[in-house]
């Protein structure tokens, strides 16, 4: 009889804090809707700054490291400028 394989255990969710840095063309646009709508991931605004000319966002974004990581890319692509959030111990 043969030994049952166990099934890999499931990854666990990527949880993540960027800068994202719009550039004016895409000021109006819903980049964030969008990336919540493209790809299965979580996003919270933790801060932002937009002006006619540029947009500057801190981004929490929680999901399976592969979405994570494709949802990043999909951004760059756009042209957005993706940045991690560098975290201290205190502010954490």
């Amino acid at each position: 009889m043969a030994a049952k394989k166990k099934a890999a255990p499931a990854a666990l969710p990527a949880h993540t804090r960027v800068w994202l840095t719009y550039p004016t063309k895409l000021i109006k646009r819903p980049v964030i809707w969008e990336l919540g709508h493209k790809f299965a991931l979580v996003t919270n605004v933790r801060q932002a700054s937009v002006s006619d000319e540029v947009g500057i966002l801190c981004l929490e974004i929680e999901g399976e490291p592969a979405e994570v990581t494709s949802g990043l890319k999909w951004l760059k692509k756009l042209g957005v400028s993706v940045e991690p959030v560098e975290m201290n111990t205190i502010a954490s």
